[in-house]
């Protein structure tokens, strides 16, 4: 009896380690991508963000000169780059999330068909590229009579003469907010608002029993907990789509660096000195700070939706 139990045992043992190879070569691709296309370009940056590196001769060790640089002697990244991309990311980030939110909830409360139209009116700009966007967006900001916003200015008789908006210090970057919080409706808010359609409408019928009184308090007491894995999506699709944002302000004025750094973002900086000046190890250290701050908040957007256990 005993024989015949171990030779159960050993089979059922065999058994598991076949699927388990099994499973590990259906695994073994993504495993192979991922560390082909993301831990090794890391690991490369990190390594580089301590040399000396023009693309053409081969880098020499520097240490943490880079990043003394980038501190001590790098004056527009510490004067344009980090307070443009702070109040670039405090707005669009956080501002773009909390709408998505908001839109998501309220097309909830519509009917099917009418909330399927608006969503893909919404959902639609984020399909475009942010070239694409800046091209409709340039027309409406031309810095001369065509453009559309200085004709309805002029018409009004609202100013004299045609504003230069994409070439402006104190317009450009508000006019790349704008834009982006326009096309900012991506997978974040289609996930918060799959998430807020296969919330269980019994908790709803048990909230009202229990003194739940109007629709704010059910979403804050009942919506928002039951979607927090959506909402932790969303809130990481915001922060890395946020800080990685550089083609629209280089489309919208047509230069990098943006005319007198008004809408230098880290990214765009990151390009300027990796492919116009190719000092690639001073880039290479610009894209670990970078990396950094994203993480950053990414942990804090863990530590507001994510499980006890992550």
């Amino acid at each position: 009896m005993s024989e015949l139990l171990l030779k159960l045992k050993a089979k059922k043992t065999k058994a598991f380690k076949e699927k388990q190879n099994i499973a590990y070569l259906f695994v073994f691709p993504y495993v192979l991508m991922f560390t082909i296309f993301i831990i090794i370009p890391v690991v490369a940056a990190i390594l580089l963000s301590f040399t000396y590196f023009d693309a053409v001769r081969f880098p020499s060790w520097i240490g943490f000169e880079n990043y003394i640089n980038i501190i001590t002697n790098d004056e527009v990244f510490m004067q344009y780059v980090i307070p443009n991309t702070m109040k670039y990311a405090i707005i669009v980030g956080p501002g773009g999330y909390v709408l998505s939110f908001l839109l998501a909830w309220m097309l909830a409360q519509l009917t099917p068909k009418v909330r399927t139209i608006l969503a893909l009116i919404i959902y639609s700009p984020s399909l475009t590229s942010g070239v694409t966007m800046a091209v409709l967006w340039r027309v409406i900001f031309a810095g001369d009579n065509s453009g559309y916003l200085n004709s309805v200015l002029l018409t009004l008789g609202l100013i004299v003469e045609p504003i230069i908006w994409l070439q402006s210090q104190e317009f450009l970057l508000t006019i790349m907010i704008i834009v982006t919080l326009w096309s900012s409706m991506g997978v974040g808010f289609l996930a918060v608002l799959a998430g807020i359609l296969n919330v269980n409408t019994e908790l709803y019928e048990a909230g009202y029993i229990d003194g739940i009184k109007n629709k704010f308090q059910e979403m804050l007491y009942i919506t928002i907990p039951s979607i927090k894995p959506q909402m932790l999506f969303g809130a990481v699709m915001a922060i890395v789509g946020t800080f990685s944002a550089s083609g629209i302000g280089v489309a919208l004025s047509g230069s990098n660096p943006t005319p007198q750094y008004a809408g230098q973002l880290i990214v765009n900086h990151i390009e300027y000195y990796g492919f116009f000046k190719y000092e690639m190890g001073y880039a290479a250290a610009l894209s670990v700070i970078l990396l950094i701050v994203v993480y950053m908040f990414s942990r804090v957007a863990f530590r507001l939706f994510g499980s006890k256990d992550e």
